[in-house]
């Protein structure tokens, strides 16, 4: 059998590591022969919750997991991992500005970021699913200069696979039937969920998603706000922010890092912007269509751009932009 592999996971004790921790632990993401050591990292007030975590994962009796650490000490956290899947944030509370927002997770992701690189490989691959995910993600990349740029990304796999799942829904196919939608820019409101490149597989035949669909006031109009607002619409309903598909987003994300993404088929992520032909300003985090080969991914280069996508890109760079630069401010205080 393989030797395990390190996996850690921030905010373990909160509810949307509730729903990965198993399927982590179980091997479906990163594999079924697989052994893995998970380390659980929260806050100290949230330790006799992890208490519980612990004992669910040692009550599943899954032959990969080999170990679980629950900690509050990033020393202990962070120590020779593989994989880290940071989760946990500062979230928006009621009243709260996103500037103090902001300020709050620099704090958060420039300790993690300094862990990272002090005790992790320096080959670790870091998902960011913490809020504002974007500029969490770019604080804790520029905080651990020792490890490749490349090594980090934040999750739009949720917001994806939303779109890929409005898609479906819309033609009465189920969601494999649909790939290539995109998601450009920031996982937030102004995010751009974009099918003019997504095809659709109907009765066997691929067709292009805006022909399969037949309905551009829809994909121009109900679709785009659904899926950037979908968020929300979760919490209006359940009174709790999304849970189980961001979990399963972060199972879909790290196991394609992992085992690369299916032959001419790409997925969303946020990623480093440098060197892109999309005229994306350089230094952010933003995501991009990528495909993935050994373990790398590279951003899907030259897809024609037409005036409707051009606009919304640029509104959700120019969000990231103001982001980077008011997170960049308190970092450097």
């Amino acid at each position: 059998m393989a030797e395990p592999i390190r996996v850690l996971v921030t905010g373990a004790a909160g509810q949307i590591a509730y729903s990965l921790l198993y399927s982590i632990a179980k091997g479906d993401v990163f594999g079924k022969d697989q052994p893995i050591i998970l380390i659980l990292l929260d806050i100290p007030p949230m330790l006799p919750v992890l208490d519980g975590v612990v004992m669910e994962l040692q009550d599943c009796a899954l032959p990969l997991l080999k170990e679980v650490i629950p900690t509050d000490k990033v020393e202990v956290a962070f120590k020779d991992i593989d994989a880290a899947i940071l989760v946990g944030s500062m979230p928006r509370k009621e009243g709260m500005e996103r500037k103090d927002l902001l300020k709050a997770n620099v704090a958060i992701f420039k300790t993690q970021g300094a862990a990272l690189d002090k005790y992790a490989k320096k080959t670790v691959k870091v998902l960011v699913v913490g809020n504002p995910a974007n500029t969490n993600c770019l604080i804790a990349s520029k905080s651990a200069p020792s490890i490749p740029k490349e090594n980090f990304s934040c999750l739009t796999r949720l917001d994806h696979n939303r779109a890929c799942s409005q898609v479906a829904m819309h033609c009465g196919v189920s969601s494999d039937q649909v790939k290539n939608v995109i998601i450009w820019g920031n996982h937030s409101s102004t995010q751009y969920p974009d099918v003019h490149h997504a095809k659709v597989n109907l009765q066997g035949a691929e067709t292009e998603a805006y022909q399969a669909i037949k309905d551009d006031a829809w994909l121009r109009g109900d679709f785009i706000s659904t899926v950037q607002q979908r968020g929300a619409a979760v919490i209006k309903a359940r009174k709790l922010s999304s849970a189980m598909s961001a979990a399963k987003a972060i199972c879909d994300h790290m196991r394609d890092i992992w085992f690369g993404t299916k032959e001419g088929e790409f997925v969303s992520m946020g990623v480093y912007a440098s060197g892109n032909s999309y005229n994306i300003p350089e230094d952010l985090i933003y995501s991009f269509p990528v495909q993935i080969k050994n373990s790398t991914w590279k951003v899907v280069d030259g897809l024609p751009i037409n005036d409707f996508s051009r606009a919304k890109m640029d509104a959700t760079a120019a969000e990231l932009v103001e982001e980077r630069d008011t997170a960049l401010d308190f970092l450097s205080q």
